[in-house]
């Protein structure tokens, strides 16, 4: 079994998704309480697209968070690291384009979309502020980003719960349903170690963003931040 570590090296990222990826989606419901559906959906509106409108979806995995932008009519792309993660959307069918590709290195000229977005994904990459400067070259002037991530509940007592309970159960729900569970227990570290909800707000505003603000989910276990390029 692989799991990565928090250096979050990108072949040890990719090859731990590449062993996850067969029940990536099956074990997302499961870990997110069934909560994962309404979250995509949300991530969508945020990003208010329009028809004809052309959206990257960075971190796509399977491309079930493509298909669920495509629903609005525009055209939306999906790229990912784990190519595990790409072979199994194609054979669940999935009709949207999904290539292979780093969030570091986008492989778009630049202002080449009119909306990006990643979820549950940025805190997997080796470089956030980086990553967060080449969303933008690829975002055109006016274009808007969402970046729906695990973040911190703000009540301090279901902090406490969230951080004390829900996060120790996840690898355990994990181990009846996923492929390789001993990737759960990087996936919940990555969430305790991800900043609070103001500082990746800075950290947009720093990368180039604009109009930066953010919606609280969960009551705050995660956050959809938006922002214009």
């Amino acid at each position: 079994m692989t799991r990565a570590h928090l250096d979050k090296q990108p072949h040890e990222i990719a090859a731990m998704f590449d062993g996850v990826a067969e029940r990536y989606d099956v074990t997302n419901r499961v870990i997110s309480f069934g909560r994962d559906r309404g979250w995509r959906r949300l991530t969508r509106q945020a990003l208010g697209l329009r028809p004809g409108e052309r959206v990257l979806d960075v971190g796509a995995g399977t491309g079930v968070s493509t298909e669920e932008l495509a629903r609005s009519g525009a055209y939306a792309v999906g790229v990912d690291l784990s190519v595990g993660m790409l072979r199994a959307g194609r054979r669940a069918g999935q009709a949207v384009p999904l290539l292979a590709g780093d969030a570091l290195r986008l492989p778009f000229p630049d202002a080449s979309f009119d909306a990006v977005t990643i979820s549950f994904a940025l805190r997997n990459v080796v470089d956030v502020d980086a990553a967060l400067r080449e969303f933008a070259r690829v975002t055109r002037p006016g274009g808007r980003l969402v970046v729906c991530e695990c973040s911190r509940p703000v009540n301090p007592v279901f902090r406490a719960v969230y951080l004390s309970g829900v996060l120790r159960a996840m690898p355990v729900l994990a181990r009846w349903v996923a492929s390789n569970p001993e990737a759960y227990v990087y996936l919940v570290e990555s969430i305790r170690a991800w900043p609070g909800q103001e500082e990746l707000a800075a950290r947009l505003a720093a990368a180039g963003w604009r109009r930066v603000a953010w919606r609280n989910l969960a009551g705050g276990a995660a956050a959809l931040h938006r922002a214009v390029r």
